[in-house]
């Protein structure tokens, strides 16, 4: 996985051509998909029996990277609830970049490993604990909400940008052990890698959590713009939208949209801090 890019005379990216290709990403998209209650990941699986030590390196590295991404995506809401009034998740030592406290025992640990071992892999619901927001001590209370919602979700764009960043520096200078002698061989060092999986879960992290389906963050900015007395329907549906919204994601109809959504986002991401290919 990474972006094919090269210059004969001098290693210098001059395009991007995202690999695999959208198709193959959606592929894997649907034949293995992880996703979580309230903050999302997903990523293509490998079934237990096929994995060797090298997976399981990558495995392990690219979830820290993703624990690391839920742990700033929680903060994130916390901040946005302590600016607009609410102390609440502050109080409860939730304002942390630390991920551990975003942990669930059941939703993070227990409920995922066991659908990865009882299905072979193949599907991994889960999730990070909610930061507690007490609406009735936001300044103003339903739209504030929705930007503490917005929050979160934003947070795992500017990751994008951030773990792309990473990719690209190690791509350019092979400052990492072990490190392959060319940038197209580069690419499928485990560093570049895992930099770019993060990237992707990230993208999808932000695409998933603004789908306007309760619980999930876009529907929290929904229920702003919808009027005062449909808030109340809407937002009864609670569990039920998360049972949608998994069986969507694996119909293939609406899970393009998502996957091409993520494929812009990367490459536009890609775009900028490559400073549209000078380096």
């Amino acid at each position: 996985m990474g972006v094919a890019c090269a210059r004969a005379a001098k290693p210098r990216v001059q395009e991007f051509a995202i690999q695999p290709s959208l198709a193959d990403r959606l592929r894997q998209f649907l034949a293995g998909s992880s996703v979580a209650f309230v903050v999302p990941a997903v990523m293509p699986l490998t079934p237990i029996a096929a994995i060797d030590s090298a997976q399981i390196l990558k495995w392990v590295l690219t979830i820290a990277l993703l624990v690391l991404s839920l742990g700033i995506h929680e903060a994130a809401h916390a901040w946005a609830a302590l600016k607009c009034g609410d102390t609440t998740a502050r109080d409860l030592g939730r304002l942390t970049l630390n991920p551990i406290p975003s942990i669930d025992l059941w939703w993070s640990i227990l409920l995922p490993s066991f659908l990865y071992i009882t299905t072979s892999g193949q599907f991994v619901f889960g999730g990070a604990k909610p930061v507690p927001v007490n609406f009735h001590r936001l300044r103003h209370p339903w739209r504030d909400m929705s930007f503490v919602a917005f929050m979160g979700p934003f947070s795992n764009l500017m990751l994008v940008g951030v773990f792309l960043l990473g990719w690209k520096f190690f791509l350019q200078t092979g400052y990492y052990n072990g490190s392959a002698a060319t940038i197209a061989e580069r690419q499928a060092d485990l560093l570049p890698v895992v930099m770019m999986e993060a990237a992707w879960l990230n993208a999808l992290l932000f695409v998933f959590n603004l789908i306007p389906i309760p619980p999930l963050d876009g529907s929290r900015i929904m229920t702003w713009l919808l009027p005062a007395n449909m808030r109340q329907p809407y937002n009864s549906i609670g569990i039920f939208g998360i049972v949608a919204v998994v069986l969507l994601m694996r119909w293939e109809p609406f899970a393009r949209p998502v996957v091409q959504l993520m494929d812009t986002i990367v490459r536009v991401a890609l775009k900028v801090v490559s400073l549209g290919g000078l380096w």
